[in-house]
């Protein structure tokens, strides 16, 4: 009669400070200058790229194991898909705890009986409900990180630029000859439409609105990132 013994593919270390919460975020009129602010739009930017990657990976290998599960080699595929997704949720996690302050700690390793081979390996990848949870997250996270993108970079971009208009006003009517900053220009009809902000008056409250985007985008930002730290915690911590 034989024994089997478990053993795990992968370590999966828990940290001592594993589950903790982000640090509170700065006040209302530090935000737009306090670092965590810039770590947290830096996640924002770089979890684009790292979205599409995941999303493609993701629906590669599914639709591959899918489309070759009436055969035999549908099920490894399916296999290094749910690896290759623990290996991106661990990437995730790794980025949640270094731009987040969010410590979530990792699942059990796969576990498979020594003695069993490889269709025992292949199984207990197969049954691994840490794997799916990191493989759905990548196809659910593909949305909200491209709307993130695009908000976080629109406000940060369009808020500094028109904040900062009385700085370099001057410029348009010695440089481009353009009486003021040029809002809109457009022909209808045959009659001419333009607008441009040229007196101070207009200028001035320009740039109080590009100050009230500045200071609105780290709230914008950090319930952005919100969706990523639930999503973290729900789908690629330890249960």
């Amino acid at each position: 009669m034989s024994t089997s013994t478990l053993t795990p593919y992968a370590a999966a270390p828990a940290s001592p400070s594993a589950g903790r919460h982000p640090a509170e975020s700065p006040g209302f009129w530090r935000a737009p200058f306090a670092a965590s602010t810039y770590r947290e739009i830096g996640y924002t930017v770089t979890s684009l790229p790292l979205a599409i990657v995941g999303f493609t990976f993701a629906v590669t290998m599914f639709s591959l194991g899918l489309g070759l599960f009436v055969t035999v080699l549908g099920l490894p595929v399916l296999a290094a898909g749910l690896a290759g997704a623990r290996g991106l949720g661990a990437a995730e996690r790794g980025r949640a705890r270094a731009r987040l302050g969010l410590d979530v700690a990792g699942p059990d390793a796969v576990e498979t009986p020594r003695d069993g081979g490889a269709w025992a390996g292949m199984r207990a990848r197969l049954s691994d409900g840490a794997g799916w949870r990191a493989l759905l997250f990548q196809f659910v996270m593909f949305p909200p990180r491209v709307v993130s993108f695009v908000l976080s970079v629109t406000f940060l971009v369009t808020g500094w630029v028109v904040a900062l208009l009385p700085a370099y006003s001057w410029v348009f009517p010695r440089y481009v000859d353009w009486p003021g900053y040029r809002v809109f220009d457009y022909t209808s009809g045959g009659e001419h439409h333009a607008y441009y902000l040229e007196s101070p008056v207009q200028i001035a409250g320009a740039s109080l609105l590009g100050l009230t985007l500045v200071f609105l985008t780290p709230k914008l930002v950090r319930a952005l990132t919100n969706i990523d730290r639930a999503a973290v915690r729900s789908l690629l911590g330890r249960r």
